[in-house]
């Protein structure tokens, strides 16, 4: 899952970076609400995380532009303000919750897989396929014959085939969604990846598969 992070307090950005990326989001951070608008146009993120008060642009005002250009990105916003009626503003514009700074981690992470999970209707913490199961709270693979705790980009790719069961995903679309437009990073990191998943689920004995199709990208089918 991508997240964007626009805040201005670097420092704090810094931070929260660094703890999303720990809980295996993939994480770019801007630091006016111009960049943010910019970044929203040209990448594809599944939530955004708004500071209000930004340069150049606030996030209401941000938030705003989205909304009128039909964007249903969730969005929580970040604010020092703790005022009722800050609150209602935001989330009468089209906000999906809203945190006030100072914040405890454990309530940020928790806001975000809350809002993240209303817009793609999944209630419960682990995907299925075969007898494969991917706990998204503990970050652990596992089967009845084991289980293992993946690493960032291991997670990430294995979420997006599991929420995709038998769809082709590109390769290109695994760099876009794990490691953004922005990186340097060539197509065959995502083979890389893909070998160590496959490897795991070899050894978990899996019922399923992830299939190659010859320069297009992958696949998790059943059977082997």
């Amino acid at each position: 899952m991508r997240i964007l992070l626009a805040e201005d307090e670097r420092s704090l950005s810094r931070a929260v970076i660094a703890l999303l990326e720990k809980n295996n989001y993939s994480t770019d951070a801007v630091y006016d609400g111009e960049e943010a608008l910019a970044y929203l146009a040209a990448e594809n993120y599944d939530a955004v995380i708004l500071d209000i008060m930004m340069p150049k642009m606030d996030g209401l005002t941000v938030l705003r532009k989205l909304r009128e250009g039909g964007s249903h990105i969730p969005v929580l916003l970040l604010t020092a303000r703790s005022e009722v009626e800050d609150k209602v503003l935001g989330l009468d514009t089209g906000a999906n919750d809203y945190l006030t700074k100072p914040f405890a981690t454990a309530e940020l992470l928790a806001r975000i897989r809350a809002m993240t999970r209303s817009q793609t209707t999944q209630t419960c913490s682990r995907l299925t396929f075969g007898n494969i199961t991917l706990d998204q709270t503990t970050f652990e693979l596992s089967s009845p014959g084991g289980s293992f705790r993946l690493a960032n980009k291991e997670y990430q790719m294995i979420e997006l085939l599991l929420r995709n069961p038998g769809q082709l995903i590109p390769t290109e679309r695994f760099l876009e969604k794990i490691w953004g437009y922005d990186s340097d990073v060539e197509l065959n990191v995502v083979w890389v990846y893909i070998s160590y998943l496959r490897k795991k689920l070899s050894a978990l004995h899996a019922n399923i598969q992830i299939k190659a199709t010859r320069n297009t990208g992958y696949s998790l089918e059943e059977g082997k």
